[in-house]
């Protein structure tokens, strides 16, 4: 594996979901005094959901190895990338809005401002491009490149 990142969540989205669940613990309890045990079924539920949710957001993986780049549920082998360029927070903001194409493939996070632009060149495909957001854009650039340049050498 040359490269491999999960897209979790930041420890500031579990702090917010936490005090947003205990603050519906408190209004459910002050709302049902009597039946304490409500508000802890609430709460229980409430919790469950926010996991899901968090867990389930935050679970796509970026990986480069065995000559194939995966970004969450898609995949393409590296024979079919053509130009990878690292994107800084504008860069991504202009190439996901004013400058996006409808066919791109996007995996794009609202907490993770930089990413990579991953040009496709599957004449089969008509992705244009995938555009991923990650944490460290340029080890993935670099990953790419030494993992073709590997498998061309070799």
């Amino acid at each position: 594996m040359d490269y491999a990142e999960r897209l979790t969540v930041p420890l500031r989205w579990w702090a917010q979901g936490t005090m947003f669940v205990a603050s519906l613990w408190l209004a459910v309890l002050a709302a049902t005094p009597e039946a304490e045990a409500i508000a802890w079924t609430v709460t229980a539920v409430a919790i469950a959901v926010l996991v899901a949710l968090l867990v389930g957001y935050g679970s796509p993986r970026v990986v480069v190895s065995d000559g194939t780049l995966r970004a969450g549920r898609a995949h393409v082998p590296l024979r079919h990338v053509g130009e990878v360029t690292a994107l800084d927070a504008d860069a991504v903001r202009r190439l996901a809005g004013v400058e996006a194409d409808a066919r791109a493939y996007l995996l794009l996070r609202p907490y993770l401002k930089r990413g990579v632009r991953v040009e496709i060149t599957d004449p089969a495909d008509p992705t244009p491009y995938w555009l991923v957001s990650c944490r460290r854009p340029h080890d993935l650039v670099s990953a790419l490149e030494a993992t073709r340049a590997r498998k061309s050498a070799g």
